[in-house]
């Protein structure tokens, strides 16, 4: 079999009929398609065996998150090919096939595409590691514009392709649209499952990387309805990684220093943490000068900031764990 597609459902059943129904309306012969549930309490199986009857279906028993549902899919793949999928996508032009035979015809040990959003808009689907996990520090409320000016100043280059129309050689693959040879899974490991949710897929690519080069083929076009599933189940709004101070802030936040302690090691989870430190008092300066310059107009509220410094503390809180790196599941929901 040249391809095993793993579908993680949670609550989304929808979302999995028709990202299910756009894969079928191709070749999918050599295709086989597992959905891993993570206890979702939905029409979910009922749904499947009406009207997709040969995929299989695994059942987590609990909220499970992205990378250990991804791996008990794996785990049962027949596949030569692994590809995980988001179930908020949509594939148009046989994008799959199209990748598949692109794959098999290099030398690349993994790949992804072009991911869209819903109104055809390009989205982030590659992205370049940064030395220490720096990128994290972009999304801090007033600091990160600090530190996004003086990269600008000193043209440090961005840490992600913002749209590919080719091919790009890049270091980690959004994991809504992720393919991998099975035999690199074998030499490289699964995913790792410290992780609940965010930045599993960066960690796991790293070690991927390790094997071989990966890269966007940018010419297939894959849509991404972006952080649907996520604000759901975090009572979140807004799309992207941005927001720091809500419960799904506070994940990312988690999974992200996880992340660097894994990859970067110790000296640069404490040089990050320490930004996240120093920015509680940037953000309410921040904040109140705005509030007093533009008569009170401010991109954020004293709600963003009290949800932000309960973060920061929930992290210094996991520290020693995450320092220590022993097995532990950083799971916020």
């Amino acid at each position: 079999m040249k391809l095993s597609i793993i579908i993680v459902n949670y609550k989304s059943s929808k979302l999995v009929f028709n990202c299910l129904q756009s894969i079928f309306q191709f070749n999918t012969d050599d295709f086989e398609i597992i959905v891993v549930d993570n206890f979702s309490n939905d029409d979910i199986e009922q749904l499947l065996s009406v009207n997709f009857p040969n995929v299989h279906f695994i059942q987590m028993g609990y909220n499970a998150g992205f990378a250990r549902a991804n791996n008990a899919g794996i785990n049962i793949s027949n596949g030569e090919n692994i590809l995980l999928l988001n179930s908020d996508t949509l594939i148009e032009n046989d994008a799959i096939n199209e990748v598949l035979t692109l794959f098999n015809k290099s030398n690349y040990v993994a790949c992804g595409v072009q991911l869209l959003n819903e109104d055809r808009s390009a989205q982030i689907a590659g992205n370049y590691a940064m030395k220490g996990g720096l990128n994290y520090l972009l999304p801090l409320p007033y600091l990160g514009d600090i530190i996004k000016s003086m990269g600008t100043l000193f043209k440090v280059n961005k840490p992600n392709v913002p749209n590919a129309d080719d091919l790009v050689e890049v270091d980690w693959i959004n994991g809504a649209f992720l393919m991998v040879k099975k035999k690199i899974i074998n030499q490289s490991g699964l995913l790792d499952e410290d992780f609940f949710l965010y930045a599993e897929e960066a960690e796991w690519c790293s070690r991927i990387k390790k094997q071989g080069k990966l890269c966007i083929f940018g010419q297939c076009k894959v849509i991404h309805l972006q952080g649907e599933t996520a604000n759901k189940a975090f009572s979140s709004i807004g799309k992207g990684y941005f927001n720091l101070s809500d419960k799904k802030g506070q994940q990312i936040m988690l999974s992200n220093f996880v992340r660097i302690r894994k990859e970067f090691g110790v000296g640069w989870f404490l040089f990050d943490l320490l930004f996240y430190f120093i920015d509680i008092p940037v953000f309410l300066i921040g904040y109140l000068l705005e509030k007093i310059l533009f008569l009170s107009k401010s991109r954020y509220t004293f709600i963003q900031i009290v949800g932000f410094v309960k973060n920061v503390g929930v992290l210094f809180y996991h520290t020693p764990k995450i320092i220590s790196n022993k097995p532990f599941f950083y799971k916020v929901l």
